[in-house]
């Protein structure tokens, strides 16, 4: 579906505007949103907007790493949204091409980005401050504000995890925590990439407008800064949960071994003996004692009760 909205020479705003019957030249700037486009819709990007074939390529083929790129008539920007569902994260494209008397959105699932800042420019009555420049600046940063609820709800799940109040098991909690860091390390990779193109613009030489508005993006770069940084002290927060369960674990095992060692050691000398006295061969004169086996219990429970000290002095239970 293609949607055009255009602002014309005296300031009014048009909607509904038919593709194939618009003349452009009514128009001081319009704004045209490719939304979930079909084969012959496609078609107008190189018919219609005579935009260059590279741009098309990069546009039609799903999750390019943002970037910009700059042609005769228009910038050319790929931008990622994120989302998550089902515990993995969803990358989704949104390009721009813009103008400097039109912009064109691109996007292959709906955006809820460009329907707010779509809907905000119909109900707006004041056009000045409007033009194609401003439409992107406005859903650029309606997609990385909509990149911390997703950090917020990761950092929540970090606590969880780390405080464990649901009691769960050493392997669950691994797998989440694995999860988590899946999570963050997909983040990383839209965030950063995001992060360099907003530097990329801020210190271009071709972008007037951004230059001309240069505050605003650079409060973006300094949000992806902030979302940069707090993805990477969360990965290493999930390092550090990994390596503190790993020592309790490892801890755990050696007090296990422990305790298994010291009742082997406890009972080696009395299966010694027992084992001796079970031999049952003719000429063992301790066989024929009358009280022996009271005596030889004895011994045993003597041993045994003497390295259970031995041992306990020794440290071994502290």
């Amino acid at each position: 579906m293609i949607k055009i909205i255009g602002i014309t020479h005296d300031n009014r705003l048009e909607t509904d505007i038919p593709l194939d019957e618009v003349d452009f030249s009514r128009y001081q700037w319009f704004w045209a949103d490719f939304d979930q486009p079909t084969d012959g819709e496609l078609q107008h990007l190189a018919y219609t907007f005579r935009f260059h074939p590279l741009a098309i390529e990069d546009a039609i083929h799903r999750l390019q790493r943002p970037k910009l790129d700059y042609y005769d008539t228009c910038t050319f920007f790929v931008t990622h949204n994120v989302r998550e569902e089902d515990n993995e994260l969803i990358k989704e494209e949104l390009d721009f091409f813009v103008g400097d008397d039109f912009i064109v959105t691109f996007h292959w699932n709906p955006s809820p980005e460009v329907t707010q800042v779509w809907e905000r420019l119909l109900a707006h009555r004041n056009l000045d401050k409007w033009n194609p420049f401003y439409v992107f600046y406005e859903v650029l940063d309606k997609t990385v504000d909509n990149y911390f609820p997703l950090v917020y709800e990761i950092e929540e799940g970090l606590a969880k995890i780390e405080d464990n109040t649901q009691n769960k098991s050493m392997d669950l909690l691994m797998t989440d925590l694995f999860e988590t860091r899946s999570l963050l390390l997909g983040l990383r990779q839209t965030v950063n990439p995001m992060r360099d193109l907003l530097y990329r613009m801020l210190n271009s030489h071709h972008l007037n407008e951004v230059q001309d508005r240069r505050e605003y993006f650079s409060d973006i770069y300094d949000h992806l800064l902030k979302l940069s940084e707090m993805v990477m002290s969360n990965r290493e927060l999930t390092a550090d949960i990994r390596d503190s369960y790993l020592s309790l674990n490892s801890h755990q095992t050696n007090n296990v071994m422990k305790v298994l060692t010291i009742i082997t050691s406890i009972f080696a000398p009395l299966t010694f003996i027992a084992g001796i006295y079970g031999m049952n061969f003719d000429n063992m004169p301790e066989l024929g004692w009358e009280n022996g086996y009271f005596l030889t219990l004895g011994l045993m429970a003597v041993l045994a009760v003497a390295m259970f000290g031995w041992f306990r002095w020794l440290g071994w239970f502290k």
